[in-house]
C-alpha cells in the first residue's frame, strides 16, 4: 500500500511524497518547494492530506506557510511545536501516532541537529520506512547545531537503530558520496564502505538519487552507527561511543571530500 517518491529540491534537498495506494491519500515530507509538490501531487493523482515537517530549518520548513495558504488553514501540518515552524497546527512529539490513509505513522523525537527534530516512522502491512530529515543521512549524520554527542548517539544508536533492520531510510539531503568518502577515511578496511561508495558514485554520475538505504545497511557502513566497533574506537583514540561520535563529528566538520 505504501509508495514513496523522492522529490529533489533546492541544491541537494529531498522532499518525499508518501502515498497510500489503497486510499489514494498522501503526505508530503518537508515541503520547501510548494510548486513542485503540487505538480507531483497532480501528476500522481493523489489526495494530499498532510505535511510532515522534520525540523524548522528553512530548507525543510520554508514552504509551510505557502502550503497552508494553498490547501487551507485546516490542512494538517505536523511537527514539533516550539514556535519555529510557520502554520504548524498538529503538534507532535515522541511516540505520537496518527494515520495517512491506512498507513501508520509514529513520530520519533530525535533532538540534536535541532532541539525539536522529529523523524517519522511509517509502515503498512509489509513495508517500513523512516524519514530522518537531518538526523541520519546515508553513511552520515547531521551537525550538532542545538545538541550534544550524547543526544546524537541516542538518536542514531538507540532510537533509529532500534527500528526493524529492513526499515528503509529516507534522509533530507543527497550527501551520500561525501559521507562515504569520509567513512573511508576512518573505516578504510571496511569493504561495505568501499562497495557502497562505488555504487553511490555510479548513481550520482547518472544523476540518480542514492535514497533509500536501510537501517541494516547503515549499521554496516555508517561510522556514526559503528561507534561500538573496536576498530573505530582504536582509530579515533577514544574509549566509548559518545566520545567517538563527538570526535567523528568534529572530523567530519573539517573534512574536505574530493567528490
Amino acid at each position: 500500500m505504501m509508495h514513496v517518491q523522492p522529490i529533489p529540491a533546492l541544491e541537494d534537498n529531498y522532499m518525499y511524497l508518501i502515498k497510500d495506494t489503497k486510499s489514494g491519500k498522501a503526505a508530503i515530507v518537508d515541503p520547501v518547494d510548494v510548486e513542485k509538490v503540487m505538480e507531483v501531487v497532480k501528476a500522481e493523482n493523489v489526495q494530499l492530506t498532510a505535511a510532515l515537517i522534520t525540523h524548522h530549518h528553512w530548507d525543510h520548513a520554508g514552504g509551510t506557510k505557502k502550503l497552508a495558504e494553498a490547501m487551507g488553514a485546516e490542512f494538517p501540518i505536523y511537527g514539533f511545536s516550539d514556535g519555529r515552524i510557520e502554520s504548524l497546527n498538529h503538534a507532535t512529539e515522541d511516540q505520537k501516532s496518527f494515520k495517512i490513509g491506512e498507513l501508520d505513522v509514529t513520530s520519533l523525537h530525535t533532538p540534536c541537529h535541532t532541539t525539536g527534530h522529529i523523524c517519522y516512522y511509517v509502515r503498512d502491512a509489509k513495508e517500513k520506512a523512516v524519514f530522518t530529515g537531518d538526523t541520519l543521512f546515508v553513511a552520515g549524520c547531521g551537525k550538532f547545531f542545538e545538541g550534544s554527542a550524547t543526544e546524537m548517539n541516542r538518536a542514531l544508536n538507540v532510537v533509529l537503530a532500534g527500528l526493524p533492520d529492513e526499515t528503509k531510510v529516507y534522509c533530507g539531503h543527497e550527501y551520500t558520496v561525501s559521507n562515504l568518502l569520509f567513512a573511508k577515511s576512518v573505516d578504510g578496511d571496511n569493504t561495505k564502505v568501499t562497495e557502497k561508495l562505488r555504487w553511490a558514485q555510479k548513481l550520482r554520475a547518472e544523476h540518480k538519487p542514492t535514497v533509500p538505504s536501510t537501517i541494516r545497511e547503515e549499521k554496516t557502513f555508517n561510522p556514526f552507527m559503528r561507534v561500538a566497533d573496536a576498530a573505530i574506537l582504536k582509530k579515533l583514540g577514544v574509549k566509548d561511543e559518545v566520545a567517538a561520535i563527538d570526535k567523528l563529528r568534529e572530523q567530519k566538520n573539517s573534512f574536505k571530500a574530493k567528490v
